[in-house]
């Protein structure tokens, strides 16, 4: 089955050879932001003739092609999803590491105020939270 990363890929002609597949596959399937060593692991299950070079060339190349996000959550690795299709923040555990997703409709609206009483009008952003639960120190 041919996942929606794949897909697109397809859409914007570039050619997609069994690894890239494969690589697709495994971004379109996570559901967390997977660094490229996770992405090797994920991958080598199912192809185990991947290298981990292979899979930095191809998420530069994806990335290029603007189908999937690199993010630097400031833990030292580079994270990748798909590019998504709807706008979302993130928040970023600084204890687990885990990221969580979010939109707020209060956030992007007092983003929009900011950028207009600075003179400017907003056309793209990111937000990263950082933080830890409450119930921790």
């Amino acid at each position: 089955m041919t996942s929606s990363l794949e897909k697109l890929c397809e859409a914007r002609g570039m050619r997609m050879t069994e690894q890239r597949r494969v690589i697709a596959r495994v971004l379109s399937d996570a559901s967390d932001h997977p660094d490229a060593e996770v992405l090797y692991r994920r991958a080598s299950r199912l192809d185990p003739n991947i290298s981990l070079a292979t899979i930095y060339r191809t998420v530069r190349l994806l990335e290029e092609a603007g189908v999937i996000e690199k993010h630097d959550f400031g833990d030292g690795r580079s994270r990748f999803e798909p590019v998504p299709d709807d706008h979302h923040d993130h928040l970023i555990d600084v204890n687990t590491g885990e990221i969580i997703e979010f939109v707020d409709d209060e956030i992007e609206q007092l983003q929009e105020k900011i950028a207009k009483k600075l003179g400017y009008r907003l056309v793209d952003h990111r937000l990263e939270l950082y933080g830890k639960k409450l119930t921790e120190k």
